[in-house]
């Protein structure tokens, strides 16, 4: 990562507790407003608060860096491939599960440069933990404002002991069940909020997470500098990384979370 930029990132830490303030500010009240956007997923004022503070601290921040949130991603492939360097963000993460009222919801800013996320920030208002990471610094997780913490993924050593895998609560365990070789033992973990599930992989506290259906780039790009960091993948269900900023969709194809890289995930996971 460029060094000049280090720097930034306690900053951007601070960023995001202050949006999920705001958030879990109003997700305590109870009092928002909800909408249904063009693609018929739901977005709450809540999103939009979010999306609003963000996008005036990191314009003050950084006034050269483009900024692409989810709640203002209608720019054109031909404007966007002009950046070399942007920020990616996606002011809550877990709408559905915040209309829920599960707490599994979080914030999350990352730094794109040359079509690499370099830097993640990930925080969970409900929780109050903040997972964070930049190229070549490792991954770190701060419990609820205390010490930051070294954090990696998990190294599966014993081929008897079931592949924990983190899942949506909203997801057909039929479907994921499916995509999984039956000759491999499972203990499946629901969990609402991408970024917090692919969290769980970072930490060592599951093996994988396997995402199927739609999701943005502003969904992974935060959590896979994460989780590279702390020794795991990103990858699609294909074993072919992701990309960023390369088409005019921001839409991901379905991926999966690795923690293990030395598990044989090309016969795993049977639904390519």
């Amino acid at each position: 990562m460029n060094s000049t930029l280090s720097h930034l990132l306690p900053e951007v830490i601070n960023i995001a507790r202050a949006s999920g303030q705001l958030i879990l500010d109003i997700y305590e009240k109870g009092d928002f407003e909800e909408f249904t956007k063009s693609d018929d997923t739901p977005v709450t004022s809540a999103d939009l608060a979010a999306h609003k503070l963000i996008m005036e601290k990191l314009s003050q921040l950084t006034p050269d860096i483009p900024v692409l949130s989810e709640e203002d991603a209608d720019i054109a492939l031909e404007q966007r491939k002009k950046w070399d360097r942007y920020w990616l963000v996606d002011p809550l993460d877990g709408t559905q599960e915040f209309i829920a009222r599960s707490g599994d919801f979080a914030t999350i800013i990352a730094l794109v440069e040359n079509n690499r996320p370099v830097m993640g920030v990930v925080y969970g208002p409900v929780s109050g933990v903040t997972y964070y990471a930049y190229e070549g610094k490792g991954a770190w997780k701060i419990p609820d404002m205390d010490e930051s913490i070294r954090i990696s993924t998990l190294k599966h050593e014993d081929e008897k002991q079931p592949i924990a895998i983190a899942i949506s609560r909203r997801q057909d365990i039929n479907n994921i069940t499916r995509c999984m070789s039956p000759e491999w033992n499972y203990d499946l973990v629901p969990l609402g909020s991408a970024a917090l599930k692919a969290c769980l992989v970072a930490e060592g506290a599951v093996d994988c997470y396997l995402r199927l259906g739609p999701t943005g780039e502003w969904d992974t790009a935060a959590t896979q500098c994460i989780v590279q960091e702390a020794g795991g993948r990103i990858l699609s269900t294909e074993l072919e990384p992701l990309s960023y900023n390369e088409r005019e969709s921001l839409e991901n194809p379905n991926f999966i979370v690795l923690g293990d890289e030395n598990l044989p995930w090309n016969k795993i996971l049977t639904c390519k």
